[in-house]
């Protein structure tokens, strides 16, 4: 892969010397050994992506960062050959030689993306970025959390340890037979469907199917909240006990869309009218809530939290972004976390995702008309 160079400014290169290492961003002495620098890819291409500045070194007199790039371009081939042995298909990353103007050598600019698979390091090891750390991964419980985190194994197919009657003659797999399916027998149609295995339910199976699942996956619900403020969220500034919402996951889609909705309008600010209640689209709410339960990471104990504001709605879903997804292409790229529980809620009546893949997308462009 050829690499270009780019000529930038003296200012441009003090910007970059005065940026903190952290969790997006990283700099390597040109003396960095091939297995540390791997150990920096492994855990930005395991974590969210990252930038690694290479010719960088720390003036230990005055903890400053200072230009120590290479003498010539082939002087980093070494460094090069790890990227592209890192990243065989030459995707996922990219890079670039910097010439700072009155500086002598050359850094090498790096950007690594979030991979879809496990990219462990030179020695074998898995590193996830936190701050500015790369941290291990060599436990069990470590790897099963990176894969559930990449999207490589999913907590939906876990079995749990309970009867299959609670999902195969509840009043919610009842109601859906005889609306969906009304020739199929429940247990026959769910084992078909890989939601009972060995005669044990799975995770999505519950979150699914059964009347109340939070009995047996605690902080599974949805905690709904009325902040008096357009600050921060504080117990001074709630407006009263959270409310609960629990059951299967399409009942506390569009329970927990109303209420917040209702929430929501019942803030008045003051219009050309007079005192006038605040209108969030509701097809906005409804996509981001339906995301949130749909996509969450259920191997997390900790419920959906929603919370009104005077001047917003924030919905926290527990788990980071899933498999490849960022910040950055979260509206562009699709990735199921829960594939099962996506895949299946679509055969329900007024299913909540009509648009599979596209609920995002849609909630941006009900907020900006």
């Amino acid at each position: 892969m050829a690499v270009s160079l780019v000529n930038i400014t003296a200012e441009e290169a003090s910007k970059l010397l005065s940026r903190r290492e952290g969790h997006f961003f990283d700099f390597k002495r040109i003396a960095v050994t091939p297995a540390k620098l791997t150990r920096t890819l492994s855990g930005f291409a395991n974590s969210d992506g990252g930038e690694l500045l290479l010719g960088v070194a720390e003036d230990k007199s005055t903890n400053i960062m200072v230009w120590d790039g290479f003498a010539r371009e082939e002087d980093a081939n070494a460094h090069i050959q790890v990227f592209e042995s890192f990243f065989p298909s030459s995707a996922y990353f990219r890079y670039q030689f910097l010439k700072g103007a009155g500086l002598v050598g050359i850094v090498l600019h790096c950007e690594i993306f979030k991979t879809p698979d496990l990219r462990p390091a030179s020695d074998g090891i898995n590193y996830i970025r936190r701050g500015a750390q790369n941290l291990p991964q060599t436990t069990n419980e470590q790897i099963t959390r990176l894969k559930y985190d990449k999207g490589l194994s999913s907590y939906e197919d876990v079995l749990l340890n309970v009867d299959i009657s609670e999902i195969a003659n509840s009043t919610q797999i009842i109601k859906f037979m005889i609306e969906v399916v009304p020739l199929a027998e429940p247990e026959k149609w769910l084992a078909k469907q890989q939601l009972i295995v060995n005669d044990k339910p799975s995770v999505a199976g519950a979150i699914l199917f059964s009347d109340e699942p939070q009995v047996y996956l605690p902080k599974s619900g949805i905690k709904l909240y009325r902040y008096r403020t357009s600050g921060d969220a504080t117990r001074e500034t709630l407006d009263s006990d959270p409310i609960t919402l629990e059951g299967s996951a399409y009942d506390m889609i569009f329970e927990a869309v109303r209420r917040t909705a209702e929430l929501a309008e019942s803030i008045k600010i003051m219009g050309v009218a007079g005192l006038e209640s605040i209108v969030y689209p509701r097809e906005a709410i409804h996509e981001i809530v339906t995301n949130a339960v749909l996509h969450r990471d259920y191997s997390i104990n900790d419920d959906i939290h929603v919370r009104v504001f005077d001047n917003r709605v924030e919905v926290k879903s527990p788990g980071g972004l899933p498999g490849h997804v960022t910040v950055a292409n979260v509206l562009d790229e699709r990735f199921a976390r829960n594939p099962k529980m996506v895949r299946i809620i679509n055969k329900f009546p007024n299913a909540p995702n009509k648009d599979v893949g596209e609920g995002l997308n849609t909630a941006f462009e009900a907020m900006r008309e």
